[in-house]
């Protein structure tokens, strides 16, 4: 039982309330962006991501694959394994390190 105010996690909420916790997590984006609040905006982007990510299936991101990174554009991310609604790679152009990716930011490249 969630103690009162105590959010529910991504992995816990159905599609529809997905969904509606993406759009209040938009408007508060659009919130902050319109104050000025850079910071509040960035966190209110990633939520939104780990959010949507969940709306995904992590089978359609197979090993191996590259892909461009969403809001990146000329990134791109190549997928060593999956975990959860993570992908594990590292950056084309980068220096090589393993990163995780919410699913949600990666994107079929048009090649």
């Amino acid at each position: 039982m969630k103690a009162k105010g105590e959010q529910k996690r991504y992995s816990e909420m159905t599609e529809q309330e997905l969904h509606q916790e993406i759009a209040a997590l938009t408007e508060k984006a659009r919130k902050a962006e319109r104050m000025g609040m850079v910071n509040e905006y960035a966190v209110y982007e990633r939520k939104i991501a780990m959010a949507k990510a969940y709306l995904l299936d992590p089978n359609d991101f197979p090993p191996g694959e590259i892909y461009e990174i969403d809001g990146d554009p000329g990134e791109y991310f190549k997928v060593r394994y999956l975990k959860g609604v993570f992908a594990w790679g590292y950056r084309l152009k980068g220096n090589g390190e393993e990163e995780a990716l919410p699913i949600s930011l990666l994107r079929k490249p048009n090649l």
